[in-house]
C-alpha cells in the first residue's frame, strides 16, 4: 500500500505572462511575431496548467487529438479532438466559437457539449486568457486528423438539446470579479480555483442535477470532497482532521510542486494533474493558490475530535499479528514501507498515520489505490522511485477490507471500519475491461 494518500486536488491556470515550456505537442507557429509568439507561449503555459492534457489526449495517443474515455452517470463520452484539424478538431473555429465552447458549453455547430466539460468553471475565465488559449490551440499545437467517437450513452439520454435547459438553471455566466476587501493575492488564487482550474469539478459534492452544489466560497459544500468515479476527492477546505486544516502554506505550495509532503502523496487523477499541470505553477500563483485555499472555512469532516498520533495500541497490535487480520496483511505487504509507525518516509513512501483520506469518512480511494495502484509521480521528468502498487490479483475484497480498517483505526486514526462488501463492489467497477 505505498504512497495511500489522497491528494488534494486541483488543476490550477494561470494567466500571468510568465513563460513556461510548452506542454508536449506544441508546434512552433510558423511566420508569428514576437508578440503573437509570446501570446502562444501564454496559452500554452494556460493550456498545460490547466490541464487540457489529461483530458484531451488518450493513453498513447497524439496530444489533444481526444479520444479518452470518461464514465458518467449515463454512460460513457469519449473527449473530443481540440488540436487545429480543420475536418476533425477546432480548425474550423473562430475566436468567438471557442469562447462560447470554453465559457458555455456550446459547439461551433451549436450542439450542447456535456457538462463533464467544465464550462461552468470556465466561465470565469477573463477574455484575456480566452484569447491566449485560442492562439496557442491554434498556432502552437500540431493539427491531428483522428474523428470523434459518439457517446455510448443510449438514446433517450444521448439527446443534448435538454441540456439548454441545464444550463438556464445551473450556469452562470460572466468572469471572475474581484472580491472588495480582498488582496490582490488572495484574488488571484480564488480566480485560479474556480475558474480554469476546476477544482470544484472533482472536489465539491454535486446535486440532484449533476450540478456542483457551489461554485466559490459563499457555498458551504464548495471543495468539501466528493465522490467520483471510483475516488473520493479530497476535502479542500480548513477541516482539521480531512481537510487543509493540519497543512501549512509551505505544506501546500509543496504538494502543488511535488505531489507529496509530510502529509500525503498524490495518487490515482491526482497524479496526472501533478504531473501535467500543477508542478508547472510559477511561485507567485503557488503561493495566491494556497493563500486561498487556506483561507476557506473548515467545512465537512467525519465529526471526530481533533487528530492526535499515538502509535501504543497499534505497536501492540503488530508485535502480535496473529490476533487480528488486518494486522497479519499489513505485516506481510505493508509495513515495509508504511513503518511499524504508520509515519511512512515521507515524501517518497506516504504516512498512513493522521492522513486526511484515511481520516475520510468515504473509503473509495484507499479501496481503489490499494486494488489498482497508481502511476508514477514524474517532476521534472524524474518519476517517483516508489509508484504504488496494485493488489487487486493478490488480495482478496476480505483480506482488503481487513488491512484497510485496521489502518483506519490504527495509530488513533479512528476512522470507520471497511466492509469486503464496499471493496467488491469496486472491484467490479474499476477491473471491467482490464
Amino acid at each position: 500500500m505505498k504512497n495511500m494518500l489522497k491528494g488534494l486536488g486541483a488543476a490550477l491556470c494561470v494567466a500571468l505572462p510568465f513563460l513556461a515550456q510548452a506542454p508536449a505537442g506544441a508546434a512552433t507557429p510558423a511566420g508569428a511575431g514576437a508578440a503573437d509568439q509570446a501570446l502562444v507561449q501564454r496559452g500554452a503555459y494556460l493550456a498545460q496548467l490547466g490541464d487540457c492534457a489529461a483530458c484531451h489526449t488518450a493513453p498513447k495517443g497524439k496530444p489533444f487529438a481526444g479520444g479518452l474515455p470518461m464514465n458518467t452517470p449515463m454512460g460513457r463520452i469519449y473527449v473530443t479532438n481540440i488540436t487545429p484539424d480543420a475536418q476533425t478538431g477546432i480548425g474550423g473555429y473562430t475566436e468567438a466559437d471557442f469562447a462560447r465552447a470554453l465559457r458555455e458549453g456550446v459547439a461551433k455547430d451549436g450542439h450542447n457539449l456535456y457538462p463533464a466539460m467544465p464550462y461552468p468553471s470556465y466561465a470565469k475565465v477573463n477574455d484575456g486568457d480566452v484569447k491566449a488559449l485560442y492562439a496557442f490551440f491554434m498556432h502552437g499545437v500540431a493539427p491531428v486528423q483522428q474523428a470523434n467517437r459518439e457517446s455510448d450513452i443510449k438514446w433517450p439520454l444521448n439527446m443534448r438539446w435538454p441540456l439548454m435547459f441545464w444550463n438556464m438553471a445551473f450556469l452562470e455566466k460572466g468572469p471572475y470579479r474581484d472580491k472588495p476587501g480582498k488582496d490582490v493575492a488572495w484574488n488571484r488564487g480564488a480566480y485560479l480555483v474556480q475558474g480554469l482550474g476546476h477544482c470544484g469539478s472533482c472536489h465539491t459534492p454535486r446535486g440532484v442535477g449533476f450540478q456542483e452544489s457551489a461554485l466559490d466560497e459563499s457555498g458551504s459544500a464548495f471543495l468539501s470532497g466528493a465522490l467520483l468515479d471510483g475516488w473520493f476527492a479530497s476535502n479542500l477546505t480548513g477541516e482539521h482532521n480531512t481537510g487543509l486544516g493540519r497543512w501549512s502554506d509551505e505544506d501546500l505550495r509543496t504538494f502543488l510542486k511535488t505531489g507529496a509532503n509530510r502529509h500525503a502523496s498524490a495518487f490515482g487523477a491526482m497524479t496526472s494533474v501533478i504531473n501535467n499541470s500543477t508542478q508547472a505553477l510559477n511561485d507567485q500563483d503557488v503561493a495566491a493558490v494556497s493563500k486561498y485555499l487556506k483561507s476557506l472555512p473548515p467545512v465537512g469532516g467525519n465529526g471526530a475530535p481533533a487528530y492526535t498520533y499515538d502509535p501504543q495500541a497499534t505497536k501492540v497490535s503488530l508485535d502480535r499479528p496473529a490476533n487480528d487480520a488486518g494486522a497479519r496483511v499489513y505485516t506481510a505487504y505493508c509495513m515495509h514501507c508504511h513503518g511499524v509507525d504508520g509515519r511512512g518516509f515521507a515524501p517518497m513512501l506516504a504516512p498512513l498515520a493522521g492522513n486526511p483520506n484515511v481520516l475520510a469518512k468515504d473509503a473509495s480511494s484507499l479501496i481503489n489505490v490499494t486494488l489498482n495502484g497508481t502511476g508514477d509521480l514524474v517532476i521534472n521528468g524524474v518519476p517517483s522511485p516508489f509508484p504504488m502498487p496494485g493488489f487487486a490479483a493478490v488480495l482478496d475484497d476480505k483480506q482488503i477490507a481487513d488491512v484497510l480498517s485496521f489502518v483506519r483505526a490504527g495509530w488513533n486514526n479512528g476512522a470507520p471500519a471497511v466492509a469486503a462488501a464496499e471493496v467488491a463492489k469496486l472491484r467490479q467497477s474499476t477491473q471491467a475491461g482490464r
